[in-house]
């Protein structure tokens, strides 16, 4: 009994040193799918609509205020309150269209990304079970402050040809 105590000790570190890890740079992963590429100038293009517009309106308050500067002083005090109400309407509508437009980016983003980010997990999830890994971690983005290249396989262009 003693001689198999003794045995699964000395064989217990051997089966952790036989685990399998695997790395990945997920970032430059999806960077080289056409489908993330063309998925990116689509935002990229909806985010300069968005830019444009809110400059447009930011425009449109900024000529207002200027004039309003200029004609102030000639202005009755009924028609100065009025001026500078509408001036805080439109900077007020200009800040609830920034967030309407953020909001929406967010959303297109999540709707044009999230098949790809899912077909990745995929990809991964099917590369760490061919190939036997307990973990596969990511390496971009700062997260491991140190990986050792004998122990973990960088598994990034198996998962790129898992996609392909």
């Amino acid at each position: 009994m003693k001689k198999i105590i003794i045995m699964l000790m000395l064989c217990a570190p051997m089966a952790v040193f036989a685990q399998k890890f695997g790395h990945l740079d997920s970032q430059a992963l999806i960077q080289s799918l056409p489908e993330a590429i063309k998925v990116q100038s689509e935002l990229e293009a909806q985010g300069k609509i968005y830019e444009n517009d809110l400059k447009a309106m930011q425009d449109e308050l900024q000529r207002k205020a200027e004039e309003y500067d200029k004609t102030k002083s000639t202005m009755n005090a009924t028609k100065q309150a009025e001026t500078e109400k509408t001036l805080q309407d439109m900077y007020t509508k200009i800040q609830q269209q920034a967030q309407d437009n953020q909001t929406a980016f967010n959303k297109l983003q999540q709707e044009k990304l999230g098949p790809i980010l899912d077909k990745v997990r995929k990809a991964i999830e099917e590369v760490a079970k061919a190939g036997g890994y307990v973990y596969i971690m990511e390496k971009a983005a700062g997260q491991p402050l140190y990986i050792n290249e004998a122990v973990s396989k960088d598994v990034t262009a198996e998962v790129k040809a898992r996609l392909k």
